[in-house]
């Protein structure tokens, strides 16, 4: 299989019981997903190459912030943690 085969397979909704609106719900899920909407709408204006820098920085900054803020709340939710404050 070719790989726009795959991706063309991936984004196969099957309609069951004539239940359109399920199946478009799922669809739109994986287009969200995959930024797709996203990508078309960023993509229909030249975008300046400092507005390039600006927006991949931004997200790689918000990657960064996500992950971290992650990982506190993870450690934070843990049930098995030491107690900081033995009597």
């Amino acid at each position: 299989m070719s790989r726009n085969h795959l991706r063309f397979i991936a984004r196969t909704v099957l309609v069951r019981n004539n239940d359109v609106d399920r199946s478009y719900r799922v669809l739109d899920k994986i287009h969200r997903n995959e930024k797709i909407f996203e990508n078309v709408r960023r993509k229909m204006f030249y975008e300046k190459p400092y507005q390039t820098r600006n927006r991949l920085s931004w997200e790689r900054c918000k990657r960064i912030y996500n992950a971290d803020m992650q990982r506190k709340i993870e450690f934070v939710m843990r049930k098995n943690r030491t107690d900081p404050w033995p009597r």
